[in-house]
């Protein structure tokens, strides 16, 4: 990067379908592992789609202390799935917090949409529409349905509480933001976060991004509106990115924080340190034919200084969706296309599902470890090659053969980012 302050990534926090902590996520990266699978939060008999990629067994009470688990009670889901991806990612990174400066220790979080659990609203939505269709009488809302919506309610959903419970609980005194782009926000989270340890306002910086869409009244509104598959036989079988028998989205749930910090504030404490971030790009896609991520992909390649041909892989969006897809490989060709070799592309959710803001920090955190062990995961359920696709999705494990990779993440809405990290040696 232009700057001559240098950012490194020394710690992995996550909270997955596939396992909760690096070691956890990676062994089952290299196994092969499904984590999508009926949905067991909640009864989904009624939906269209009844699996999702779901995390099995999670207790937020486990990563927080025991003086500060009262403010669990004011935490959705995907907050709590922050926090503890947080205390994963200072544990995993190895460093003492009375060390650090508080006044130079940033939060950057990746949000979106927080769906209420139904229990909170539900009782005041039936006082207010007599069960009809289309109908509030809004003053029975007022006068009965509100006194039923606990004081507190707004507080557990908005989407800067990630970061503000995360900098509370670690005593982050530092810059402090929240970017609200759903599926990309992770990533541009990672290139904020980046450009401000550059400019020298911060030495250490936690980032990351979380969500739970497993949940009734988000997964109604996805059955309806969001192209889910509905592979329920087969819920293993259902995420299949540029794969030509893919049929829609899967859901899942998941976070994931990395310790970002300067390299020579790593370098004083002697942390371990799982790559360098060499390049960011963000790019808008309004008409959705693959521009922007092009123009994103070839902005992080020229503010990290190498061409097409030193990237080992792309870690690819993935969403499995018919028309996505097909874009998203033909702007990964339109880069990668005229390289010496195939650039291997690597698509994570077929392992667990579209994450939504936890999805880029969570993606990323699977090239990182894959730099690490030497070796990129395969694609889960690439079988028949999509001539709408024409990119070379990873089908087994496969060597690393250069230090660079490219992470390409991008919304529904035509946000895109991409960020490049190099081999730390």
């Amino acid at each position: 990067m232009s700057s001559s302050r240098r950012v490194v990534i020394t710690g992995i926090g996550i909270a997955n379908p596939l396992g909760i902590g690096p070691a956890a996520f990676w062994d089952a990266l290299e196994r092969g592992t499904n984590g999508i699978r009926t949905i067991q939060l909640f009864d989904p008999s009624a939906m269209t789609t009844r699996f999702a990629g779901e995390i099995e067994g999670f207790d937020a009470k486990d990563y927080i202390d025991k003086k500060d688990r009262k403010s669990l009670r004011v935490m959705a889901r995907g907050i709590q799935l922050a926090v503890a991806a947080a205390q994963l990612a200072l544990d995993d990174s190895g460093v003492d917090k009375e060390k650090l400066d508080p006044t130079r220790f940033g939060v950057e979080f990746g949000s979106g949409l927080l769906p209420t659990e139904l229990q909170e609203l539900g009782v005041a939505g039936q006082i207010s529409t007599n069960g009809v269709p289309g109908f509030v009488d809004l003053k029975k809302w007022g006068k009965e349905g509100l006194a039923g919506i606990p004081p507190l309610w707004m507080l557990k959903y908005l989407p800067n509480m990630h970061a503000c419970h995360v900098s509370i609980l670690h005593n982050a005194q530092g810059p402090n933001n929240t970017i609200t782009q759903s599926d990309v926000a992770g990533v541009l989270a990672v290139s904020e976060a980046s450009r401000i340890i550059a400019r020298n306002q911060a030495d250490f910086f936690l980032v990351g991004g979380a969500d739970s869409k497993v949940n009734p009244l988000s997964f109604v509104r996805q059955c309806l509106f969001g192209h889910l598959s509905q592979r329920n036989e087969s819920p293993d079988k259902a995420c299949r990115p540029f794969e030509r028998g893919r049929d829609g989205i899967v859901i899942g749930e998941g976070g994931c924080v990395l310790v970002m910090e300067d390299l020579e504030h790593a370098k004083r404490r002697s942390a371990r340190i799982y790559a360098e971030l060499v390049g960011c790009g963000a790019a808008f896609d309004r008409d959705h034919t693959g521009g922007g991520h092009v123009r994103a992909m070839r902005s992080a390649l020229a503010q990290a200084g190498l061409q097409p041909d030193d990237i080992d892989h792309v870690n690819a969006h993935g969403l499995s969706s018919v028309k996505s897809d097909a874009v998203e490989a033909g702007a990964i060709k339109q880069v990668f296309g005229s390289c010496r070799r195939p650039v291997p592309v690597f698509a994570p959710k077929s392992y667990f599902g579209n994450l939504g803001a936890g999805s880029g920090t969570s993606e990323l955190a699977a090239s990182l470890l894959a730099l690490g062990h030497g070796q990129i995961p395969a694609t889960r359920n690439y079988e028949e090659p999509d001539p709408a696709c024409p990119v070379a999705v990873t089908r087994r494990l496969e060597p690393l053969t250069r230090p660079h990779f490219l992470k390409l993440g991008f919304n529904e809405l035509g946000q895109c980012a991409a960020v490049v990290c190099k081999k730390w040696t």
